[in-house]
């Protein structure tokens, strides 16, 4: 049996001898095949997530919904919640920042709040990025559930150039966010002013981008303080029908005031506008670009006055990000690509609820 061995270990040692060294090099003269071209593949959206933010009318979160409570339409299909969470999954956040000189007077103010990004936004089970951007986009801090890295890292936010590459920013989070675990609630938490200068990324592309990855956008603004004191008061647009009357129907459990339809509209506008942005790939036009993709991915812009309303509008998004109902569930019944319009109803009179109108999957329409 020995003698058998034996003669086995050589005979495969000799084999292995003749084996050729490295690289296996074509003989003279043969020429080199050419690599298969790679064709993008394109993804089915097979889970879709939607975090829903509910209130009552005086803004009060309301916490004791169950998932018999909630309706869920895709394209007005109603869907099955496969998975229904109030507040459990732990987050993953990338913190972006403005840096540059236009923001300079609010940066001291901020970086006093890295306390309150670490705890109040993060909780005891979340984990956040750090990016920092003017001109350029930078990583300021990788993926870490260190709660003082992470105050360290806002502490020392510097001053940059004069640059505002915010479409570029949030660009870079959804890049960082879109390989966390599934697991993971994704959020972006940007802290800017609403202006880009130079960003190759269309806010559309953006939009798009957040809205497939199950990606919620929230952001403090900076500026509008200025323009808002600056602006003057806007007049109403005339109205052509007669003073008391309204062209629709009101909305099913609501009073029809002044107030209310012009709310209504403004809404209504807003989600129409989202849509196109994201079928069309393109960028916003106008100021409102906050407001556009924190609406279009079901999150919240919170514009700031002072120094001490930035610490409010953080505490207000951190309350908001642990009491959110997380619905999923796999899309049935419509057309895989174009736009799909999300619709989230709650069966409690009295209730309001927010989340992501919808996502879009398709090449961009000319």
């Amino acid at each position: 049996m020995r003698r058998y061995l034996v003669v086995f270990l050589l005979s495969a040692a000799a084999l292995w001898a003749q084996q050729p060294q490295g690289p296996i090099k074509p003989p003279p003269g043969t020429l080199p095949q050419p690599v298969p071209e790679q064709r993008p593949i394109r993804v089915k959206v097979e889970l879709v997530s939607t975090p829903v933010t509910a209130q009552t009318a005086d803004g009060e979160l309301v916490l004791d919904l169950t998932q018999r409570d909630f309706r869920v339409y895709d394209n007005g299909v109603e869907q099955r919640i496969e998975n229904f969470e109030l507040g459990g999954d732990p987050l993953s956040v990338v913190l972006v920042f403005e840096t540059s000189s236009r923001v300079a007077p609010f940066l001291p103010a901020v970086r006093k709040s890295g306390i309150l990004f670490a705890q109040t936004v993060l909780g005891q089970t979340g984990e956040a990025a750090v990016l920092g951007f003017d001109d350029h986009v930078e990583q300021l801090l990788p993926f870490t559930a260190s709660h003082e890295q992470i105050e360290k890292t806002v502490e020392n936010l510097r001053t940059g150039t004069s640059g505002v590459r915010l479409y570029s920013a949030l660009s870079r989070a959804i890049g960082l966010l879109r390989n966390r675990p599934a697991e993971r609630r994704r959020v972006i938490l940007a802290v800017t002013e609403a202006a880009d200068t130079g960003s190759e990324t269309p806010l559309g592309v953006v939009l798009r981008e957040a809205q497939l990855n199950n990606i919620t956008v929230y952001t403090v603004g900076l500026s509008t303080t200025a323009a808002m004191l600056r602006a003057e008061p806007r007049q109403a647009d005339p109205s052509p029908f007669p003073p008391g009357t309204f062209p629709r129907p009101p909305i099913p459990g609501t009073v029809q005031t002044p107030t209310t339809e012009q709310q209504r509209r403004g809404q209504i506008d807003l989600l129409a506008a989202i849509a196109l942005l994201v079928k069309s790939a393109a960028n916003a036009v106008g100021e409102n670009a906050l407001e556009m993709v924190t609406a279009g991915t079901g999150g919240l812009h919170i514009a700031t006055f002072r120094d001490r309303s930035i610490e409010k509008a953080i505490d207000r998004i951190g309350g908001e990000l642990h009491a959110q109902y997380l619905l999923t569930y796999r899309p049935a019944g419509t057309d895989p690509s174009g736009y799909h319009e999300i619709k989230v109803e709650v069966m409690r009179p009295g209730v309001r609820v927010r989340a992501r109108p919808g996502y879009y999957t398709g090449p961009p329409e000319k």
